[in-house]
């Protein structure tokens, strides 16, 4: 898939420069307890700027206020106190014209099944304003894979086919913010791949992203920042390779050729943790900044063990996903 549609972002240069593609300042919701239920707190004094041309993870469990923070931006959902801007404009005061800079791509494949994807295309374009002279509905079909789909009906396509025609929907008016809320659920591998393609051409061109996922590993692969909340509360946003840094965790796996009941005393006690993973080979966690890799091999050597393979595994984003998230689920306990 090609992202020459990337090309035609929207010329509107009267508030070309804000200071961050998406910016929000204590912005809070609260949901109104129903039935003799509490008030339930979904976003929480979150502040954060996601800056022009980045493409932006913001990540949280089931449940910790991303789908909120989308809606609101979406206008679908009311804040209740602070303050959001998309593209330098006020989501409130400046309503139409923040609308213009965003496109979001749902969760829920919320297509109309009796309309074909150009039919679909030519409707939202309207409902954009999109004079009939600047419509771009073959060229976003073919840049999404959807040209030879185009005169059939949305019920008729696969579940990864009606996911592209919802990227192709929100590309209609060339945002120049993309929002992609879980937009790789239920699609296959290979679809997957073109799908990441595209985006990742679009975001190259200098289109804005924000991603949220439950798949951890494409957020670590694709984002530059990354952002996560728990309990409507913002715990953690920097550039994903110094939220890394931060782990200072490593796990180095080492095979002997030996066979081993237990971990020898030798090993024990030096600022690390050794486990034994199988009859042959040893697990050692340890922090880098602690704990150098020879000291480790110099003491398998002084074990009289002879080492037949290492692999080093490096701290990845799931593992900092599940340590924030436990600290921050402790402290509210």
């Amino acid at each position: 898939m090609t992202a020459s549609i990337a090309q035609n972002q929207n010329n509107d240069t009267s508030n070309s420069t804000p200071n961050g593609a998406i910016e929000v300042k204590n912005l809070s919701k609260t949901y109104k307890g129903q039935y003799g239920q509490p008030e339930k707190h979904a976003l929480n004094d979150v502040s954060l700027t996601i800056p022009q041309g980045s493409f932006f993870a913001l990540l949280g469990p089931n449940g910790a206020g991303k789908s909120t923070f989308i809606n609101i931006l979406a206008g679908l959902v009311i804040k209740t106190s602070g303050q959001a801007k998309i593209w330098g404009y006020d989501i409130e005061d400046q309503m139409r014209a923040a609308r213009r800079a965003i496109g979001i791509v749902p969760q829920e494949l919320n297509l109309d099944p009796f309309f074909t994807p150009r039919e679909l295309m030519e409707v939202q374009a309207g409902l954009y304003g999109v004079p009939q002279n600047k419509r771009r509905t073959d060229e976003i079909l073919e840049a999404v894979g959807l040209a030879d789909k185009a005169n059939s009906y949305a019920r008729t396509l696969s579940g990864g086919m009606r996911r592209r025609l919802l990227v192709a929907k929100a590309m209609v008016h060339s945002p120049k913010i993309l929002v992609l809320d879980e937009p790789t659920a239920g699609v296959d591998i290979e679809l997957r791949i073109q799908l990441w393609d595209y985006v990742r051409e679009l975001n190259r061109q200098g289109t804005t992203v924000l991603l949220t996922t439950h798949y951890l590993e494409e957020a670590e692969e694709l984002c530059d920042k990354v952002a996560i909340i728990n309990h409507g509360r913002l715990v953690a946003c920097d550039e994903t390779k110094t939220l890394l840094s931060k782990m200072d965790a490593k796990e180095l796996i080492v095979t002997v050729a030996e066979t081993l009941n237990d971990v020898p005393d030798i090993l024990r006690g030096h600022g690390y943790n050794v486990t034994l993973t199988g009859p042959n080979q040893l697990s050692f966690q340890y922090s880098p900044s602690k704990v150098e890799i020879a000291k480790i091999l110099d003491l398998v050597s002084q074990a009289q063990l002879t080492v037949a393979d290492l692999v080093t595994k490096e701290s990845d984003l799931e593992d900092l996903f599940l340590r924030l998230t436990r600290e921050d689920n402790a402290k509210i306990a």
